[in-house]
């Protein structure tokens, strides 16, 4: 059986931005049709728009958190607290295992916009990219995060 991490990574080998194959692998656990979650998760590759910001696997993880556990009361503080607490143990998570959320410290790119030009995936951008790499295990954190919640 595929995990989410697997699940997740054939989707971006698929083509789809990096928020988008972490949000799509739980479709089934946000009950959220593909197209939706894919068109929702779009704006985030590449770090929000190839703006190299935050990552767009953690962000696709705070997007899942959200759905999963997320507050609706503006007035309920307590709530809030604890959802931005959780968001905060998600990002610490990532951030343990790769120094950063931050998609162009990531990468190793310098501070600043990227193209907004997305880059084209071939064999050889796979093998230069380690986003692959980062999309499973932000897949696997919040997995593991839904399963023990």
């Amino acid at each position: 059986m595929e995990t989410k991490s697997e699940k997740a990574q054939k989707l971006f080998r698929e083509g789809r931005n990096c928020a988008q194959a972490v949000f799509c692998a739980f479709c089934d656990e946000i009950n959220m049709d593909f197209e939706t979650a894919l068109k929702l998760s779009s704006s985030f590759g590449g770090g929000m728009g190839r703006l190299r910001e935050v990552c767009g696997a953690v962000s696709a993880m705070f997007m899942i958190a959200g759905l999963k556990y997320g507050y609706t009361e503006p007035a309920d503080d307590k709530v809030k607290a604890e959802h931005y607490a959780r968001i905060q143990k998600l990002a610490l998570e990532f951030e343990n295992k790769h120094n950063t959320i931050i998609c162009r410290e990531l990468l190793g790119l310098d501070k600043g916009k990227d193209s907004p030009i997305p880059s084209k995936r071939t064999e050889e951008y796979y093998k230069n990219r380690p986003c692959e790499k980062f999309i499973g295990d932000a897949a696997q954190i919040i997995d593991d995060y839904l399963k023990s919640h």
